[in-house]
């Protein structure tokens, strides 16, 4: 198994862009932007989740098998979402007797 080093710089670059994300995510927290508060904050989310797979975790280097598996991980993320937030978004269309 071959094995690769991330220099320090890069890990230097990818902390200071995981801080500056910090930074957005409090700023992005105090606006009111309406409808668009959520999208804001899982962008911002997706993006430091995705710095930190590839870099920390070694996904960017690693092979085309790990490629895969992380790939289905975020498929199976992907269907839970969906699967609950179709399940949220669809409480109240039954009327509930009594209420």
């Amino acid at each position: 198994m071959q094995r690769h080093i991330i220099s320090l710089k890069t890990n230097l670059i990818v902390y200071a862009s995981l801080l500056l994300l910090l930074v957005l995510t409090i700023g992005g927290a105090y606006l009111d932007l309406g409808r668009f508060n959520f999208p804001l904050a899982m962008a911002i989310a997706v993006t430091k989740a995705c710095l930190i797979v590839l870099y920390f975790m070694h996904a960017r280097y690693a092979s085309r098998l790990m490629h895969m598996f992380a790939t289905a991980g975020l498929l199976w993320l992907a269907i839970l979402f969906v699967l609950t937030l179709a399940d949220f978004l669809a409480r109240g269309w039954v009327p509930i007797l009594g209420k």
